[in-house]
Order: structure tokens, then sequence, then C-alpha cells
């Protein structure tokens, strides 16, 4: 590739829309919030905040988002209908710099079996979309989804005319994750060579990793003149996930010399952006993940240790601190105050301040009267156990288990909602958890089916926090709940609790099928 002077390439972050949807992933307000603002740490040029139509939830995410956070152009999505191009206007309104991103299906498969029309009337239908959403605001994408699969003659035909129509932004899905590098880079240099108006907008790409190759094509894309790409932090999203934030830019930091790109992206914050977005959602990063994992920079083999301390270029094409690791996490000690742990929350990704900090620091005091060494995971905790309460949940007062090997246990557990406290107790169960879960479906009146269920180490050490996560299925959704306690009972207790409060608040993901935004 020409080494001519960098080309500035957008990073357009969907983590919020495409990533929420991987199962377990759906995150409340107040995470959403959370995550929205560590992107713009990031230096995120875009962040697509949600679909506003898809229900009352995302909607008020996205103009809470377009509303309080600022550093970035907040984008919603939007089919090409006026409900959804007027609803995601109404939500996009009160950003300084806003994007609605409009999307059509024109595969031929999508065009027989999904939409029942002809090419013609999808280019209208694409016209009219972008049309009105051009008459809110002048940033406007549009997507064809399916791109990679639909004619090439006709994907050209389409982008000419969304952009005759306005838009600003032309976006090239690998919706299906179908598409191989050499292919897809085709596709977009077939787009700059045959469509006349293709330098009044940048050209973006989509990239789905069902085959394990977002991150290749995206490269592929940019490599063959693509100005933005669509990503989200740990690849996450629907079904295999997206093109993962941290690699793409790194790739193209790293072999800056073939790419000649530049981003706005501070590299330094992934990894504390990356562990928020895993605390936030319980989706754990694989150990051997690229550029975020934990072995990423882990040096086992002594030829590559000796050669590390000669220099350590010889084994790192990259420097951990380049990414944000850190040689240690040990922060905070009992006699800590509140602005060392306001200070380290901000370091981690998080923006907490006044009653907020107040409430995290009476938690980080008795922590520490539990604890002798607290570290980065026990603060991230500390702060998620704060976000994953609303103010009319059910929370735990407390809870007694009775069990003896080989006989029926008994518990008595004390939850309160408003101020009003119920208890109740049960005998019987498959063990002690089984009990006690029982029993908080029969205060709640939530009753809900465990689909999944784990216990980790948050931290090293005997006295280390144990994190429970569990994954529940109620009224056809499913909902992820997260406890985090010196004892792994109580942990797994206020997992369930937190999981039985979502599915009380509604708004999970389906147990099966998509959302009608595929792009």
């Amino acid at each position: 590739m020409s080494t001519n002077s960098p080309r500035s390439v957008v990073i357009f972050d969907t983590t919020l829309r495409d990533g929420e949807q991987s199962p377990g992933c759906s995150m409340n307000l107040e995470e959403k919030l959370e995550v929205a603002q560590a992107l713009v740490d990031l230096g995120v040029d875009v962040i697509e905040a949600g679909f506003p139509i898809a229900s009352t939830g995302d909607f008020e995410a996205v103009r809470a988002i377009a509303n309080s956070v600022r550093g970035a152009t907040i984008c919603g999505l939007a089919r090409c209908n006026e409900k959804d191009i007027d609803r995601a206007w109404e939500a996009l309104k009160g950003a300084p710099e806003s994007r609605i991103h409009v999307f059509l299906a024109t595969s031929a498969i999508h065009r027989e079996f999904k939409l029942r029309m002809g090419k013609e009337e999808i280019i209208e239908r694409a016209v009219a979309g972008v049309k009105r959403a051009k008459a809110y605001c002048d940033n406007i994408e549009f997507s064809p989804e399916d791109a990679a699969r639909t004619e090439i003659d006709f994907l050209c035909q389409v982008v000419e005319a969304a952009i005759d129509a306005g838009a600003t932004t032309v976006n090239i899905p690998d919706t299906v994750g179908y598409a191989t590098p050499t292919h897809y880079g085709s596709v977009i240099r077939m787009l700059r060579e045959r469509v006349p108006n293709i330098d009044r907008a940048v050209i973006s790409v989509h990239c789905h990793n069902d085959l394990g190759l977002a991150v290749a094509n995206s490269l592929a894309a940019v490599e063959n003149g693509a100005r933005q790409v669509e990503c989200t932090i740990n690849g996450i999203g629907e079904r295999a996930g997206n093109c993962a934030l941290e690699e793409v830019v790194m790739a193209m930091r790293t072999r800056a010399d073939y790419y000649a790109t530049t981003t706005r992206i501070n590299t330094t914050r992934l990894v504390p952006t990356s562990r928020l977005l895993s605390n936030i959602t319980g989706m754990h990063v694989q150990r051997n993940k690229a550029i975020v994992g934990r072995n990423a920079f882990a040096h086992e083999s002594g030829i590559h240790q000796d050669g590390m301390l000669k220099e350590p270029t010889t084994y790192e094409i990259m420097r951990p601190e380049d990414v944000g690791l850190t040689k240690t996490d040990l922060v905070l000690g009992k006699h800590s105050g509140r602005a060392a742990l306001a200070d380290r929350a901000r370091a981690l990704g998080y923006h907490i301040t006044g009653e907020q900090l107040q409430e995290v620091f009476d938690e980080f005091k008795k922590l520490a009267d539990k604890k002798k060494e607290i570290y980065d995971a026990d603060v991230a905790a500390l702060i998620e156990k704060r976000m994953s309460i609303g103010e009319d949940a059910w929370k735990l007062v407390s809870y007694e288990v009775h069990a003896v090997g080989g006989g029926e246990p008994s518990v008595m557990v004390t939850l309160a909602r408003n101020g009003d406290k119920v208890s109740r107790s049960t005998t019987g169960g498959d063990g002690p958890l089984d009990a006690l879960f029982r029993t908080i479906e029969e205060i709640t009146a939530i009753a809900v089916i465990v689909r999944d269920f784990r216990v980790l180490s948050v931290t090293r050490g005997k006295d280390a926090q144990g994190e429970s996560t569990i994954e529940v299925e109620h009224n056809g959704r499913v909902y992820r709940g997260r406890g985090v306690s010196t004892d792994t009972v109580e942990a797994a207790t206020l997992a369930f609790l937190n999981a039985v409060n979502r599915a009380a608040a509604g708004g999970g993901q389906p147990v099966v099928g998509p959302r009608p935004d595929m792009v």
C-alpha cells in the first residue's frame, strides 16, 4: 500500500447498539451512559447509541446520551420508513452533533424473502428514507443491508442514488459475516471506481465475525479506500460479534507504515474501556484475545523471556503501556480517602461524583475492613454494584442458611423495596443456593429459569471477592445479573436478585430471533 501522507479514519463505535444485541449484554440506562462517556474518553468519533424505534428503553437511552454526552457525534439507527426516522430524530435532537443512520436491505435473498420488493422499489425507498432524514440534520448515513452479498451493479446504483439524495456516509455492511478480505476489498475498490458521486460521501464498513474475518475484512476495506470503520469494544455483537475496535485500531497504528492511516483513538484507554465493558456486561474477555486479553503481553517460553529481557521488541510489536496495561493494579487500602478513590475510578473509565461517590466510598470502607489490599477489579466491582441497583428495586437485607451434607437446606431471606421489608423462610431444594433462589422468587413474585451460572475470583488472594454472573429467562426474554462479595454465597444471591430485578423492569433480549436491526 502507498505510504503517502496518512489518511484519517473515522472510528464509529456501535457497542451500545449492535454490541448490546449480543446475548446477555443488555445494559440499563446508567450503564449505557457510563459506557458512552468512556467511549468519548477513548476518542471515538461517532457513538451509535441505539435504535430508538426498537423500544421505549432504547429511545430513552439514545435521548439521554444525546442530551448529556459531549465530545462525539451521537448516532441513532432507523429503517427507511417515516416512523423510524421521526423517532430517531426525536431522540437525537438534543445532541450538538447528531447523525441519523438509515438502512434498507439490498441483496437478492433479502429482496425476495424478507422485503418482497423489486430493485426499483428498493431504490425509491432508500432515497425517500435519506431525504426524510436529511430534512432533520445534515449528517446522514445510509447502509444497504447485506451489501457484501448484493450484486455489484445494483449496489453501485443504490449507493449513487443515496448520495444524490443527501447521504454523507455510505456504509457497506457485511451483515452476515460472509465476505473474505480479497472479496470485500474488491467491493470497496469497485464502488470507488464505478460510482460517479462517491467523492461526495465517506465510505464506511461494518463487518461481522461469523468466519472470524471481521477485523481482516475491515482492514482490507481501509486498504482499498474506506474512511470509516464501524466496530465494538471487545468485538461484542450479534452472533459471533463485530469487528473489535481495539484490534483494528492497533493494527492500523502498529502497521502505520503499510496502512498510512491515523485515528483519534487514545490507545492508552483501550484496556480500561475493555475492562469497563466486561464488568458491566459480565461478558469476560478470553485470556488470549489480541490487545486486551490477560495473556496478550505474557511470555512463558524461555527463549521469548530471554529475548524480552535483552530487548522487548524482539517479541513485542506493541508496548503494554500503549494500550493501557500497567505493571500493578494494587492501588488502595483502608486509609485511602475519597479523592484517591475518585481518581482511581476515573483511571478505570468511570465517572462518579457527589452522592454516587459517597455511596461507593462507604462500600469501599466496608470492603477495606474485610480485605487488606484493594485492587482495580475490586473498585470496579463496587461501582458496578451501585450502577445495577435501581431506586425501586428489591435489595438484599439479610439471609440465613442452614445446610448439612445429605440433609434438606433451610433458609431465611429478608428483602426490602421502597423502605418496606419482607421476610420469608423456605425448607428443601437442591442445595442452599437453590433454596435461596426459590425464596427470592416467592418474595418478588418473579419466577425465572436459570440458563447460566458462573462464579469467578475478581482478584487474587484468599480474601478475594467472588464474582457471580447469572443469566435467567423470564417471559421469553433473557436477563443477566451480577453480584460481588467476599462471600461467594452472598455473591450468587446478589447476582440472582439483580437478574430478577432486571426481569421485573422488563426490556430484556428475546430468547430466539434477532431484533430487526441487522445492519
